[in-house]
């Protein structure tokens, strides 16, 4: 089966294949122009996340299982009375970019066109906004002008905030592939990170002062005589405005260098690089988005390329590289609260006349809806009665999670559909939907290159789960609106969808689906990867260039930006800058990449880096734990030291929730600051303080049941078999042997306890079977070893093995593996090390020996790493 792969927006094809045992093999597929037959770690376990363990399966009511008809009915009916009697604003839905385009669709109809409320929000919100608004700003429509072949043809890419090594570890491939043959990267990050080591040139630029970067770039275009006049003359409006800002701004090559804490060598070799060099392609993501300036930091971007013309040509132009595998689709039906469907909006009442005439709407939206951190002080306030939450997790995910968990419980009527059982957010549902997940949903995602693909059914949904649309479309049926939601399926919706890209529309809006509005099913079922806007001699690759925009005048607006004050800065109370991203085998919360060993073994817990220097006026070490406390709230976290930060910086992992972790979340961390124009979040720019937490004991459980322990602080990570836990507390527990009980699942059959070292351990065994053990102690962080772990994917323990169990260490001879350096592969540590001492000095003699790095590649930095500590070891 040819489908697209569900984690970031790259939209990778995949070849997916259910067997008779109902084990699903997964490949890249090598036909689709996203990625070519590659894929990433992630990609290629999806697999392994498709067991029923953890599934929400039986639509519930107020904790108990019912069947469809009874909960859409409560659904309905709480959703019809809050309308009647609060208004139509007192409902909401928040989406995800984890849903189908057809899914969307038929939410914001719902919702704008028959509720009457613009109340539809998404995590995209925190993903993507800012760059919808930049691009809204200059080109009169959110479009991503170009495709993924610049970055085959570029001569220099630039990377703004995106660590693609592993977040988008697909392109950052074909990137590698053109630096072979003589391109140049530059990466712009505060850190430096995995995409650095393939750069020419990395600016390790000081938070917060991308505007300034960029603006002195302007200035400095203009200065050597780089700009394009007769394009702009020609294509552009606004230029004299956004340089006059620029230059006040950036006065001189030294200003820029001084304000973004980068050496002036190093921010003129860039300079001169782009000023040189006309194929640049400048790729942008988070660390630009993710701002309380975010969308002044897209217009800054793209006002250099505007200037210099360099946009809709081969080999060039800005590039927003998505985060999630359909935070496009979402956006191209309106996903967003203050957009409508088609690329249409709510800043001219003709669009909103128009969409609401296609859909012969009885209650169209006429304004704006809440925006996501809006939304949930909204909740938190009492304004919004009833909430429909779907495929999303933001009692993790937001900022000040801490007070989204606080709205949820208080909230008279909340709604969540996902295919996850035991969510954070699921906790507060009054109504659980079971909703279809990967490998059984059918529809459509589009990329970050505006690529539509499908992604089709491998086997049917298990249990009762459903599709998110036809939940949507029960409830809008119910609400007495039949024959509006009469789709059948979702080629229905896509079709409706396609028309009204088309409807009334003649080239005014750059979104077009016209020539696939009359797809028959089997056309759709077998419908090619295609990139809009859709002719009707196929898809788009590029746009803009005959130098036509999407704004009245057919013009590109340069917008004037300046430097300005992050929302929240440090200060006495909160000394360090917080900055938060993915990590190269996790996804989001972790609902599903959380459950497959191999992607849980690189980082198995959640962790706070920090400059070395930082580490020693705080007085901690490598591995010690602290709590990282912000203005909202605070977090619990391992430390890792490393150069890779600059001073005065921090970095932490979003992923971790209260399934996986008591206090590893950096949700509540983060103030809810937001961009003005845009909404979307600030989480790359956090004040907190940090401080070693040094607990009484501690220790660790393996199990093969998920227990959520007792204790002051603890992270699980799921392992073959089991599950281990570590485990820290102040004081021991008052009743030791019946909190270890518990925690067994039962009496331990084996134990030990050295009062005077502080040491107790215990084994739970049925039979010859091992079913937990837990160690704690009072003489520092204590792991388990990998011998011990196996045992649980192991039948039955030998007498001989027996002895060893509460020992704290594997048997004499046995080689420890350590974590997993390659995740595509499943290639420990250990083995490449022991590969490097072997005498192997290349990543190539590696990947030949071990295949380790050659998969997605996002291990190669960690490979070169051991090499050259081995290097290191020979020259000592």
């Amino acid at each position: 089966m040819r489908t697209t792969c569900p984690y970031c927006g790259v939209g990778c094809g995949v070849l997916a294949e259910a067997g008779a045992d109902g084990a699903v093999t997964v490949q890249g597929d090598p036909d689709h122009p996203a990625n070519r037959g590659r894929l990433c770690s992630k990609g290629m376990a999806l697999g392994e996340t498709l067991g029923l363990h953890g599934r929400l399966l039986t639509p519930e009511v107020n904790g108990r299982a019912v069947d469809w008809d009874t909960a859409l009915d409560a659904v309905a009916e709480g959703f019809r009375a809050a309308a009647e009697q609060h208004g139509p604003d007192s409902v909401a839905f928040y989406v995800s970019g984890q849903l189908l385009t057809e899914d969307y669709y038929a939410v914001n109809k719902l919702m704008k066109g028959f509720v009457g409320s613009a109340n539809v929000d998404t995590n995209s919100r925190l993903c993507m906004a800012s760059t919808v608004a930049g691009h809204k700003r200059a080109f009169g429509a959110d479009v991503v002008p170009g495709c993924y072949e610049d970055l085959d043809g570029c001569d220099l890419a630039v990377l703004v905030g995106s660590n693609a090594a592993w977040c988008h570890p697909i392109l950052h491939r074909r990137l590698e592939a053109a630096r072979a043959r003589g391109a140049r990267i530059v990466v712009i990050d505060p850190r430096r990170t995995a995409t650095c080591d393939s750069a020419d040139l990395h600016l390790p630029l000081r938070p917060g002062s991308d505007v300034l970067l960029f603006n002195g770039l302007l200035a400095h275009l203009v200065r050597n005589g780089a700009i394009d006049g007769e394009f702009l003359s020609a294509h552009t409006k606004g230029f004299a405005d956004a340089l006059a800002a620029a230059e006040r701004d950036a006065p001189d090559l030294d200003a820029v260098a001084a304000g973004c804490g980068l050496r002036a060598t190093d921010v003129a070799r860039f300079y001169r690089w782009f000023t040189a060099t006309e194929r640049t392609v400048t790729l942008f993501s988070q660390g630009v988005n993710q701002s309380s300036q975010g969308t002044d930091k897209v217009n800054a971007i793209l006002n250099v390329h505007l200037a210099s013309g360099r946009i809709g040509k081969p080999g060039m132009g800005p590039f927003s590289l998505t985060g999630q595998p359909n935070a496009m689709g979402g956006r191209e039906v309106g996903g967003l609260a203050n957009q409508l469907a088609a690329h249409m909006g709510f800043d001219d009442p003709a669009d909103v006349e128009r969409v609401g005439r296609f859909w012969q709407a009885p209650a169209m939206a006429a304004k704006p809806g809440l925006k996501a951190v809006d939304l949930f002080q909204a909740v938190a306030e009492g304004r919004i009665k009833a909430l429909w939450i779907m495929a999303t997790n933001p009692a993790v995910s937001l900022p000040d999670a801490d007070a989204v968990r606080a709205a949820l419980a208080a909230c008279p009527f909340v709604v969540v559909s996902d295919a996850v059982h035991g969510t954070d957010t699921t906790a507060h549902a009054h109504v659980l939907l079971p909703a279809s997940a990967w490998g059984e949903k059918d529809g459509t995602v589009t990329n970050s290159e505006r690529r539509i693909s499908r992604q089709r059914a491998l086997r049917p949904s298990p249990g009762a789960a459903m599709p998110d649309w036809w939940q949507v479309a029960q409830v809008g049926r119910r609400l007495g609106w039949g024959e509006a939601f009469a789709w059948a399926s979702s080629a229905d919706i896509f079709r409706e969808h396609a028309a009204l890209s088309a409807f009334e529309n003649g080239g005014s809006r750059a979104f077009d689906l016209g020539p696939l509005a009359g797809l028959t099913d089997a056309a759709y079922d077998a419908l090619e990867p295609v990139q809009w806007p859709v002719r009707a001699d196929g898809g788009t690759a590029r746009l803009f260039a005959d130098g036509r925009f999407v704004t009245p005048d057919g013009r590109a607006r340069l917008v004037p930006v300046r430097v300005k004050r992050p929302a929240h800065v440090v200060s006495v109370e909160h000394p360090f800058i917080l900055n938060t991203g993915r990590l190269r085998d996790q996804w989001h919360t972790m609902t599903r990449t959380g459950t497959v060993p191999r992607l849980a073994s690189h980082t198995d817990e959640p962790f706070v880096a920090i400059h070395p220097d930082d580490a020693a006026e705080q007085d901690l070490t490598d591995g010690d734990l602290a709590v990282v406390e912000g203005i909202a709230g605070r977090a619990v976290l391992r430390v890792r030291v490393t150069e890779d930060q600059t001073p005065g910086t921090l970095f932490a992992p979003i992923h971790w929730s209260r399934r996986f972790a008591s206090e590893g979340g950096v949700g509540p961390v983060l103030p809810a600051a937001t961009d003005p124009v845009s909404g979307q979040p600030e989480l790359k720019h956090g004040p907190v303080s940090l401080r070693r937490w040094e607990p009484g004991w501690t220790g660790f459980l393996i199990g093969r049941a998920e227990v959520v322990p007792d204790a002051d602080w603890w992270v699980g990570t799921v392992r073959d078999g089991c599950r281990v836990t570590l485990l820290a507390g102040d004081a021991w527990p008052a009743d030791l042997e019946g909190w270890a009980a518990r925690l067994l699942g039962g009496v331990a059959r084996l134990d030990l306890h050295d009062g005077g070292r502080g040491v107790h351990r215990w084994a739970r065994l049925d039979g010859d079977r091992l079913e937990a053990v837990l160690f704690i102690g009072i003489d520092g962080p204590q792991r388990p070893c990998d011998w011990l772990v196996a045992r649980f994917a192991e039948p039955a323990v030998s007498a001989e093995e027996r002895p060893w169990l509460l020992s704290g260490q594997a048997p004499s001879g046995t080689t420890e593996c350590g974590r997993v350096l390659c995740a595509c592969w499943n290639v420990a540590e250990a083995r490449v090390r022991a590969a490097v001492e072997a005498g192997l000095t290349s990543v190539q003699e590696i990947g030949a020996a071990l295949k380790a790095g050659t998969g997605c590649g996002s291990c190669v930095s960690e490979i070169k790493e051991l090499i050259a500590d081995a290097r290191h070891d020979v020259a000592a």
